[in-house]
């Protein structure tokens, strides 16, 4: 069992992503990771609601349905998989020491005790994995992953009992990032869903910061039972005028590691009717699920609250803020200590490029001050990978996860 990208060596060449919205399963045949095979699954709501206690996934016999669907649709003979968790299950801290032991089996030891200050659960009781980041004369810098050890164990029996075995566990924005290409020049990637965002900064390969806001658990998720008339159609007026974080508020905020919280598609090759009726039918869920997409262009372009079926208002602009105020404060930390903007942006989950530009431009960022791409590129899939029912960022946490 290991839980860090460059742990892993040669992973499985499965992947599944377990997430509150649904699950994605996909196949790759190279190192690489250009998908070959891409399956999609819609949970409905509830099902899997993730979180650093026990009662992960309320609704089992359902999460195990759709992670045998999924994984079956793309596996040959291969049985093992990496499983991609929610970041909400999750802890992940970037750790500095003065010294760290060369030997795993000594270092362990000591990052597990450090890590006691920093976890809201008994680290003794919990599944960690570490990675050094950066190592000089007098400082290492390790990125750690705890997860409890009861909450672990629900995401890998659900697929084991849907008939595959776990061989390696990553949290979904470090998946999404191992997948990134390297490059000298720092890239921020945002990792937004339903119930999460997930801001990382990665540079020459290593990750610098990651932090997570988990909407469910900040209460975001409820909404009053407000007549949708009472609502403004417009675009919010506190969204328009949200501000930059400032160096000060950001440099703390960084330093303190808040808790880490974090997201596809059916292959329509030689489908039978009924599982091309299957398809229309997840894609019809699909878009009567609360997606982040929907949510950004509700708010920012729509007339009516109409425009966007199925979604609170309060809801769609609280979960807008927040996607901002993640971005602000990993804009400040760009300038504050790398000393330049963020040059590019790159999405995974559900929010994509598009929409996430649009959020920014109304949050008061120029147009010209960022560039924003999909993480996923058409040169990452294969022919019998390639769909237009779901956004591409839903593929990120798999393809990353494949990249060995």
């Amino acid at each position: 069992m290991a839980f860090l990208p460059t742990s892993l060596g040669i992973r499985p060449r499965l992947a599944v992503e377990v997430r509150p919205e649904g699950v994605v399963a996909a196949r790759s045949e190279d190192a690489e990771a250009v998908l070959a095979a891409i399956s999609y699954s819609v949970f409905p709501e509830g099902v899997v609601v993730p979180g650093l206690k026990a009662g992960n996934i309320p609704g089992r016999p359902a999460a195990v349905a759709a992670v045998r669907k999924a994984l079956e649709a793309v596996a040959l003979k291969e049985r093992d998989t990496t499983l991609v968790i929610p970041d909400a299950a999750a802890r992940v801290l970037l750790l500095d020491f003065d010294t760290l032991p060369p030997k795993p089996v000594d270092a362990l030891p000591v990052v597990r005790f450090r890590l006691k200050k920093s976890l809201p659960f008994d680290a003794e009781d919990a599944l960690v994995s570490y990675q050094i980041m950066s190592s000089t004369k007098d400082l290492v810098r390790v990125l750690a992953v705890a997860v409890p050890r009861e909450v672990l164990a629900e995401y890998e029996s659900v697929v084991r009992e849907a008939g595959f075995e776990p061989g390696a566990v990553l949290p979904s924005t470090l998946a999404a990032c191992a997948g990134m290409i390297p490059m000298d020049a720092a890239t921020l990637l945002v990792n937004a869903g339903e119930t999460s965002v997930t801001t990382a900064i990665v540079q020459a390969g290593l990750l610098l910061l990651h932090r997570t806001v988990d909407l469910a658990a900040e209460g975001l998720h409820e909404v009053p039972d407000v007549p949708v008339e009472a609502y403004a159609p417009a675009v919010p007026s506190e969204l328009l005028a949200l501000p930059l974080v400032d160096v000060e508020s950001s440099s703390g905020e960084w330093a303190r590691q808040q808790p880490l919280v974090g997201y596809g598609v059916l292959g329509d090759e030689d489908l039978s009717p009924q599982a091309a009726a299957t398809t229309q039918h997840l894609a019809d869920e699909i878009a009567a699920e609360v997606e982040a997409e929907a949510l950004a262009e509700a708010i920012v372009t729509s007339s009516s609250v109409a425009d966007a079926p199925g979604l609170e208002p309060q809801r769609m602009s609280a979960a807008a803020r927040e996607v901002t105020q993640a971005i602000s404060v990993a804009t400040a930390y760009f300038e504050d200590t790398l000393r330049l903007p963020p040059g590019e942006v790159l999405t995974a989950g559900t929010l994509g490029a598009e929409s996430l530009g649009a959020l920014l431009v109304s949050a008061g960022f120029s147009q010209d001050e960022i560039r924003i791409r999909e993480m996923i590129e058409p040169a990452m899939l294969g022919a019998g990978a390639v769909s237009t029912r779901v956004p591409h960022g839903w593929m990120a946490g798999v393809r990353g996860a494949l990249r060995s």
